[in-house]
């Protein structure tokens, strides 16, 4: 079983494991093809409730725009989609706007309409979690520039051995411009069918240069996707809605993500995210 998966050349993560003993494979392979293996023996005591913090001064964040860029693993392939490629740039340490002291600063610009730019930091991997918690604050300086955002969780593992993992994405975005009948909806995404699926939660424009509290509860149940609430600034909504994983994915891991769409005019804009944590069990 293959849980988490890097194109670096070092490992430092989290692997959830059920209690018990284990053996866990660490398996490198170099640019010639020759592959180096390292069992370690390990014994998992007690799988309780975890929360990683501050994701968003951690390393390991990766971008892509509309493919992946040259040099990456999947480079070339359909990434955040969109017209073309954006100019962004993210800054972790940020002392202010922050919740904390350590905000990390998104910035995206054109030159081409209706370019995206996706950010997400492979943060954990393994097959004991399935309920998540992702928490985090957001502040836009001006949100009427925005076509949409969106926050992302995913958890992809092979659970058959055979090199073909399975992934649950718990995708969302609050569509401010959409091309639905009813733009300013939060949207979540249908994996299996590669759609964005309009709910019925209201998405207002977010107030310019203020703090925005986003809660998802979600979870893996079988081979759905299943939403359960969304909290935005305090208010509950109940999603309760699933839909089917997709098959044949190519990396293993539990990942965090976060995008940002530009309109038609390309105007640039900035979000700041603070606090961002996931909880797992």
């Amino acid at each position: 079983m293959s849980v988490y998966y890097t194109s670096s050349n070092s490992i430092n993560t989290q692997i959830f494991a059920a209690p018990g003993q284990h053996t866990v494979e660490v398996m490198a392979e170099d640019n010639g093809g020759y592959i180096s293996a390292i069992p370690l023996n390990v014994t998992v005591t007690t799988q309780s409730q975890t929360t990683i913090s501050g994701i968003q001064n951690m390393p390991g964040w990766q971008s892509c725009s509309a493919t992946f860029p040259p040099g990456s693993q999947r480079a070339g392939q359909l990434c955040a989609a969109g017209n073309g490629t954006a100019v962004s740039t993210m800054t972790e340490g940020q002392t202010s706007p922050a919740m904390d002291g350590k905000s990390a600063q998104f910035s995206i610009a054109g030159p081409v309409g209706y370019s995206n730019m996706l950010y997400f930091n492979p943060i954990a991997g393994g097959t004991s979690v399935s309920t998540f918690v992702y928490d985090l604050y957001f502040y836009i300086d001006h949100p009427e520039r925005a076509q949409a955002l969106e926050f992302d969780l995913n958890q992809a593992y092979d659970d058959t051995g055979l090199g073909n993992p399975q992934r649950w994405t718990w995708g969302s975005e609050c569509n401010l411009k959409g091309y639905y009948p009813n733009p300013g909806r939060w949207d979540i995404w249908d994996d299996a069918n590669s759609i964005w699926r309009e709910t019925s939660v209201q998405c207002d424009p977010f107030p310019a240069n203020a703090w925005n509290h986003l809660i998802w509860n979600v979870h893996r149940s079988g081979d759905q996707v299943v939403y359960d609430t969304l909290t935005v600034n305090g208010q509950v909504y109940q999603i309760n809605t699933s839909y089917t994983n997709q098959g044949g994915w190519d990396l293993e891991e539990i990942d965090t993500a976060f995008q940002m769409d530009l309109d038609s005019n390309a105007e640039p804009y900035n979000v700041w995210l603070d606090e961002v944590n996931l909880t797992a069990y």
